[in-house]
C-alpha cells in the first residue's frame, strides 16, 4: 500500500509539474539568465544563505540527530518544481518559471557538492554519483515539463483550460495520497517532536526573510524567491536522504509540508494583504 501511495504522490507531482510547462515559453525560461545581478541575488539566497542558517540552527538548538539530518537534508534540497502555480496570483511567472529551471539545473552541480560537506559533518562514507541527480531532476522535473511546453506550443487555445483542470486533479490526488501515507506510517511522524517542530519552523521563516530581503524591489520577485527559499525540491531531498543513515523520507515528507504550510500560508496572506492595500492607495 506503501509503495502505491508514493507512486501516486510520485504521477501526481509529475502532472502538476506538465501543467505547469503548459503555461510557459522559452523565453521565459532564460529570463533570470538576462538580469546577472537578480540571478546572482537568488543564487546566493538559495543555494549560500539558505544552507548557512540551517547549518547554524543546528548548531544552536538541542536536536536529535535524525532532526539535524532532517533539517540540513531539506537545506540544500533547493528548488521549487511547483513554484509558478503556487505564486500565479502574483505578477512574477516569468522570474519563478525562470528561477525553477535555473535552480533545478544547478542543483545537479552543487547538491553532491553539499552532499561531501554533510558526509564530512555527519562522519559517514557516502556513496553517491551525479548521476543520480542528474537522473532524478530530468525522470522527475525536466522530462515533464518538455511535455508540458511542447503541449502548450501544439494545443494553444485549448492550454489554459487543459493545464487548469490537470491541476486540480492532480492536486487533489496528491493531497489525498500524502494524507494517506503518512495515515499508514503515523508511527515515523513522532521523531518530529516539539524542539524539532520548533527548529523547522524557525528554519522556513529565516529562509523565507532572506529570499524576501534579496528579491529586490520588486515586491513579486521578493514573494516569489521567499517562497523559493523556504520550499525544498522533495524528490532531490529523497535522494539525499537516501545518502545517509539518519534521515528516513517519511519524516521528511511529514516535517517538510507541515512546517512549510505553517511559514508560507501565513507569508502569502500577508502579501495579498498588502498588495491590496497599495492597490487601493493607487
Amino acid at each position: 500500500m506503501t509503495e502505491a501511495l508514493f507512486l501516486l504522490v510520485k504521477v501526481s507531482v509529475g502532472a502538476l509539474i506538465l501543467a505547469t510547462g503548459m503555461g510557459a515559453k522559452f523565453s521565459d525560461v532564460i529570463y533570470l539568465w538576462r538580469r546577472p545581478q537578480l540571478l546572482l541575488r537568488s543564487l546566493l539566497a538559495m543555494y549560500v544563505l539558505v544552507p548557512l542558517a540551517a547549518s547554524l540552527v543546528v548548531k544552536i538548538m538541542p536536536l536529535t540527530s535524525s532532526i539535524k539530518a532532517a533539517l540540513l537534508v531539506l537545506a540544500v534540497s533547493s528548488g521549487a518544481p511547483l513554484l509558478p502555480r503556487k505564486l500565479q496570483q502574483f505578477g512574477s511567472n516569468t522570474y519563478t518559471f525562470s528561477l525553477l529551471i535555473t535552480s533545478s539545473l544547478l542543483a545537479i552541480v552543487i547538491v553532491p557538492a553539499w552532499i561531501t560537506f554533510l558526509s564530512r559533518y555527519f562522519d559517514v562514507s557516502v556513496e553517491f554519483s551525479i548521476i543520480d541527480v542528474v537522473v532524478v531532476i530530468a525522470k522527475a522535473f525536466l522530462l515533464p515539463l518538455a511535455i508540458g511546453m511542447l503541449l502548450g506550443t501544439l494545443f494553444p487555445a485549448a492550454n489554459e483550460r487543459i493545464a487548469d483542470k490537470l491541476w486540480a486533479i492532480a492536486g487533489i490526488v496528491l493531497i489525498i495520497a500524502g494524507l494517506a501515507l503518512l495515515a499508514l506510517n503515523w508511527q515515523l511522524l513522532l521523531d518530529v517532536h516539539g524542539p524539532g517542530v520548533a527548529a523547522l519552523v524557525i528554519f522556513m521563516i529565516v529562509a523565507a526573510a532572506i529570499g524576501h530581503i534579496l528579491g529586490g524591489p520588486n515586491p513579486d520577485n521578493r514573494t516569489a524567491l521567499a517562497i523559493a527559499c523556504c520550499t525544498r525540491h522533495l524528490a532531490v531531498a529523497v535522494i539525499v536522504a537516501s545518502a545517509f543513515r539518519g534521515p528516513r523520507a517519511l519524516v521528511l515528507l511529514a516535517a517538510y509540508i507541515f512546517c512549510s504550510s505553517l511559514v508560507s500560508i501565513p507569508y502569502l496572506q500577508w502579501r495579498r494583504h498588502k498588495a491590496r492595500r497599495l492597490d487601493t492607495q493607487l
